[in-house]
């Protein structure tokens, strides 16, 4: 069954093209419980970084890894959607296909992860050490 707030409608211009795929992101938002978790880990880690003040190249590779997870979040959920059109009933060669999509966000999760604690890790060891001397110095 289609979605109801999908339309077959092909897009007619660039702006139909960008309307196609905001609707996409948030449907993936809106079904996949895991896009949550990652839209929270995006706002939280592009927040730290302004609060920290990380430089450009920190930034890039940054935004980056924030990407890659979203790329993969948004390839499981079409790989998903395909294979349920495609198979309806259960399968092992359909579970493989969701098993593997589902693999790739865990690893740029990960992958993520880590670049998240090796960017804002030690700025924010840094400030937490700067808060704890000062407190002691009361």
């Amino acid at each position: 069954m289609i979605p109801p707030v999908f339309s077959p409608i092909r897009a007619r211009n660039r702006i139909d093209s960008f309307r196609h795929a905001i609707r996409g992101w948030w449907y993936a938002i809106r079904t996949q419980q895991n896009a949550w978790i990652h839209a929270l880990a995006s706002v939280a880690a592009i927040i730290v970084g302004l609060w920290v003040g990380i430089r450009p190249l920190e930034w890039a590779a940054l935004i980056l890894a924030i990407s890659i997870v979203w790329v993969a979040e948004f390839f499981n959920t079409a790989i998903e959607s395909v294979v349920d059109l495609a198979s309806p009933e259960i399968h092992p060669i359909a579970g493989i296909a969701k098993d593997v999509a589902a693999a790739a966000v865990l690893v740029g999760a990960g992958g993520a992860a880590i670049i998240g604690l090796l960017i804002l890790g030690p700025p924010l060891l840094q400030r937490g050490l700067m808060l704890l001397a000062r407190l002691v110095n009361r």
